[in-house]
């Protein structure tokens, strides 16, 4: 049986821009770019794994809001159920664990890689870019 890991992401806009980060060479999907956040740990409410995952991150607190979208995806070792959330940063976002972070334009969204388990989530912020 494959095992289900649950994973929140924190949805950031600044403007029309979006908060993104490059997941490091060397780990699952290395080399693409997310939504940051990570695991949730056992016990732990979605939403406190998203305010500890962002401060072990990005080195800042964050309020997070409604859930944007819940998607599952099936990679060959394990499926992720993503759960996306709305999310304002309380302090000046610094990446701590080597990765790259940039703030993309909605509409360029689609031009960076990312994990396939972040395409109906790209698909509604380049949708609602557009219009």
């Amino acid at each position: 049986m494959t095992r289900v890991i649950d994973v929140v992401a924190a949805v950031v806009r600044s403007g029309d821009a979006y908060l993104v980060t490059r997941r490091p060479d060397g780990v699952h999907l290395g080399g693409l770019w997310e939504f940051p956040g990570g695991k949730v740990s056992e016990g732990e409410t979605l939403e406190d794994a998203l305010r500890r995952e962002i401060r072990e991150e990005l080195d800042t607190e964050v309020d997070v809001f409604e859930r944007i979208l819940e998607v599952s995806h099936a990679y060959p070792d394990r499926t992720v159920r993503l759960h996306f959330y709305r999310c304002a940063l309380l302090g000046i976002p610094r990446a701590l664990v080597a990765q790259e972070m940039r703030w993309v334009p909605g509409a360029d969204l689609s031009t960076l890689g990312f994990p396939p388990a972040d395409e109906d989530l790209i698909r509604l912020l380049t949708t609602s870019a557009s219009s």
